[in-house]
């Protein structure tokens, strides 16, 4: 158990969070805020889900998630389950540059401007990752990603 998983969803009460990631993770989801080490089951994941300004104001942490769960369908289904769309960071460490993942689990490339505040990371005008867009041409960060501007990936959780 070593990933921490970090997401963000749009427009999403916490509350309602929590049961769909159990369905979605297929394991039992603790909040931080009452996970008791010592009580914990060895297969629940622990996670924290809380409000923050901006777009995509919904942000999920995971912690102890088991090496083998994937990350992307777990995400995918999550989208799905919540009928709402999530955000991911992207492989190319560029803070603007996310990965939007939707209810039919279609993932692809966006940018946000990104504001520091006291209140953590804010996200506003969200766009495509676009060859449109001179910022995501040849020589970005965007095309050292596996996720290419203008790349929209097919459904990873359907089912």
């Amino acid at each position: 158990m070593t990933e921490l998983w970090n997401w963000r969803i749009d427009q999403v009460r916490p509350v309602e969070v929590y049961p769909a990631l159990a369905d979605a993770l297929g394991r039992v989801v603790m909040p931080l805020a009452v996970a008791d080490p010592v009580r914990l089951p060895t297969y629940a994941v622990v996670c924290d889900v809380w409000q923050a300004p901006g777009e995509f104001a919904t942000i999920v942490d995971c912690y102890g998630v088991p090496d083998g769960l994937p990350e992307l369908p777990s995400i995918a289904a999550l989208a799905r389950l919540l009928d709402r769309n999530c955000l991911v960071r992207d492989d190319t460490l560029d803070e603007t540059r996310h990965l939007l993942v939707a209810p039919d689990g279609s993932i692809r490339p966006v940018h946000f401007d990104v504001q520091e505040t006291d209140d953590g990371e804010v996200l506003s005008n969200r766009r495509l990752c676009t060859e449109a867009d001179p910022r995501c041409r040849g020589w970005s960060r965007c095309h050292r990603s596996r996720w290419a501007p203008d790349s929209v990936n097919p459904a990873l959780a359907a089912a």
